[in-house]
């Protein structure tokens, strides 16, 4: 039967959650201001708290980007990406990666972030899919709405659902890789879940369902590399 491996990123592929990094870049390139960065903080902490929810948490950081253009957006994720993020990328992933693709299965990324960082992780782990949030873009500007379904918790389930039945794929028969207690439904989703390094919720709830636990090492293949990262340019936005 044909079969599918669908991958998260942040905290999965990669070590770091992404997130919270580019708020830093952004700051420290002026590209956000103080206030924004506070704001989006605060509204990250109060969702950790489980005081907000996601579409409201994703409706607070959407904000600064409003009416920037999506080519300067693309041009400093991938800069961010090869000098910051890249050195994060889980040598055990790249490796399952190929494991998967040498067993005939297709591979994806399945992440809440969005395609500007997503697709330098997926040329480098050589993963032609990702499926990811998506933002409204009009006349090449952000508008600074998201785009439903946003592919986090149960809407990770929607966009793996979509490309399994386009490929007459069916879940039960797919494997899904996630570190946090929000990939739940996901991995309950799919005939074959694999928790990796997982939060401590997501730990007590694999041990209740019998889920496979991996702990993968924080190697990465490309750590010592940083002249290779910076000229790599791989992926496009």
């Amino acid at each position: 039967m044909p079969a599918a491996a669908f991958f998260d990123v942040d905290g999965t592929a990669l070590t770091v959650q992404s997130g919270i990094l580019y708020i830093g870049y952004l700051r420290r390139h002026g590209l956000m201001s103080l206030a924004d960065q506070l704001r989006i903080y605060w509204a990250y902490l109060t969702y950790k708290l489980g005081m907000l929810n996601m579409a409201k948490l994703v409706d607070v950081t959407s904000r600064w980007i409003r009416e920037r253009a999506e080519s300067d957006v693309a041009d400093h994720c991938r800069e961010w990406y090869q000098t910051e993020i890249r050195r994060y990328l889980r040598s055990d992933i790249v490796r399952l990666v190929n494991e998967h693709r040498d067993a005939g299965h297709e591979v994806a990324l399945l992440t809440s972030g969005t395609k500007y960082l997503n697709d330098h992780v997926a040329a480098d782990l050589g993963v032609e899919h990702v499926l990811c949030s998506a933002l409204e873009v009009v006349d090449g500007r952000f508008t600074g709405k998201p785009l439903e379904p946003l592919c986090f918790g149960r809407g990770k389930v929607v966009h793996a659902e979509r490309f399994a039945e386009a490929r007459g794929i069916r879940l039960e028969d797919c494997y899904y890789y996630g570190d946090s207690i929000h990939d739940r439904a996901m991995l309950a989703a799919v005939g074959q879940p694999r928790v990796v390094n997982p939060d401590p919720r997501l730990r007590v709830e694999a041990r209740q369902r019998g889920w496979q636990v991996l702990e993968l090492s924080s190697s990465c293949p490309f750590a010592e590399e940083p002249e290779q990262a910076l000229e790599a340019g791989s992926g496009t936005p």
